[in-house]
């Protein structure tokens, strides 16, 4: 199985389940890893055979500009969405950072990721 990374995509946004966060916003850093075979494109070297990380990071920016209070819904409208959108993607895994979080802390980031199969999102649609 291949994999694209498209890592450290940079991003403004207002999430968060205080009041302010949703006013001010922050920084966030998103990673994102996709799974597929490359045997196809690499006979026919073209981009509709394989996974376009142009469209990862499109999907990414306007994921992360809908507001939502916790990240854990943001990463999940995300991998939703790279499953929907390419059909040449087979596993996934998404990561959200809010950097400089406002936690009475001196913490640099704070992460949450999830990695899904395309199977788990099938399966939430034939429900």
């Amino acid at each position: 199985m291949d994999k694209i990374e498209v890592s450290g995509i940079k991003v403004y946004a207002f999430h968060g389940c205080m009041e302010e966060e949703g006013k001010i916003g922050s920084d966030y850093e998103v990673n994102v890893s996709v799974w597929g075979s490359f045997d196809r494109s690499i006979q026919t070297d073209h981009l509709s055979d394989t996974i376009d990380y142009v469209h990862i990071n499109q999907v990414v920016k306007e994921e992360m500009s809908l507001r939502n209070k916790l990240l854990e819904v943001v990463v999940d409208r995300i991998l939703f969405r790279l499953f929907k959108e390419n059909e040449l993607i087979t596993k996934a895994e998404v990561g959200v950072s809010k950097l400089a979080p406002p936690i009475n802390g001196d913490v640099e980031r704070v992460t949450v990721i999830r990695k899904k199969k395309r199977s788990y999102y099938s399966s939430l649609e034939n429900q």
